[in-house]
């Protein structure tokens, strides 16, 4: 068996992986004691965010009423320390945060603090408007027996839960780890919510796989969506160098009552009227007047 230069094959390549020109785009230098936010310790900045939120569904199985305050307190202080050493980890991707100038050669940790502890204040109203959307799927399905069921099993309070903890760290101005947090609901639950979007209470979304919620969506009150539902853009205007041009409004608003069935597209800015249903397999591309009710037509 004639002999092979794994050396020579192994140095070449790593010759070849450290040209600047290949990884252009690719590189985050860091630098030391900042490093990117850890997708390991934002999985436990979630897991604490619902065992606050649900208590007694996630994390400490054994807590009651009398001993939920101390549960809630231990939680609230490992999320507190998790998250302003996450925060701070990706403040090196954006330069202001609700008007607070930030360095990105010197992350500061007291700024992380100050957002963290926003964070953590948002949470009673955060678990008010959950409990709606936990209501609005039971109600909404036959099939549930119980709350418990809903918050335990349903992939949509997973998704919608990452949605809303993820959509208020983006609204304090926390860059990078919003997405990550609602990529990773995308992963377990295939319902890809954009943090930016807009959501209002009392809001379901049945079965759940497919699903695709832009990021400049507005939706109301009270509305449920099915599987394979996209609410997407239409088109992207281009600058003069023929790049897309970020941060305008491009996709669908679906004011209150609205029913979306399964497998419907809507694209680019239309605005859905009040309680309008929407039947399966429909492309829409028009703004839609409150109460109407699109179906397809039988040949």
């Amino acid at each position: 068996m004639n002999s092979f230069d794994y050396s020579r094959i192994l140095t070449q390549a790593v010759d070849e992986l450290s040209d600047s020109q290949s990884y252009k785009g690719l590189f985050h230098q860091h630098k030391e004691g900042d490093p990117l936010p850890s997708s390991v310790s934002l999985q436990q900045i979630v897991d604490l965010s619902r065992a606050i939120l649900f208590p007694g569904y996630f994390g400490k199985s054994t807590v009651n009423k009398h001993t939920i305050p101390y549960h809630i307190g231990v939680n609230v202080e490992n999320l507190y320390n998790l998250l302003t050493e996450q925060i701070q980890a990706g403040l090196c991707f954006g330069q202001s945060n609700n008007g607070l100038k930030i360095s990105n050669e010197e992350p500061s940790r007291e700024t992380a603090a100050f957002l963290a502890a926003r964070f953590i204040s948002k949470l009673p109203e955060m678990r008010r408007i959950l409990a709606t959307d936990v209501e609005a799927a039971y109600y909404g399905d036959p099939a549930a027996t119980c709350f418990g069921e809903i918050i335990s099993c349903y992939p949509a309070i997973r998704a919608i839960s990452n949605y809303r903890i993820a959509h208020e760290l983006l609204v304090l101005g926390v860059p990078l780890i919003p997405r990550i947090i609602t990529e990773m609901a995308h992963s377990e639950t295939g319902i890809d919510i954009h943090p930016g979007a807009q959501i209002g209470h009392h809001f379901t979304i049945d079965h759940g796989t497919g699903v695709v919620i832009g990021a400049t969506c507005i939706i109301g009150n009270n509305v449920k969506l099915y599987q394979g539902v996209t609410l997407g853009a239409k088109s992207f205007p281009l600058d003069d160098n023929g790049n897309p041009i970020k941060g305008i409004p491009r996709h669908p608003i679906l004011e209150d009552d609205v029913i979306v069935y399964s497998n419907a597209t809507i694209l680019g800015r239309v605005t859905i009227g009040k309680g309008v249903t929407i039947g399966a397999n429909l492309w829409v591309t028009e703004d839609v007047p409150a109460g109407a009710r699109i179906v397809q037509h039988k040949r």
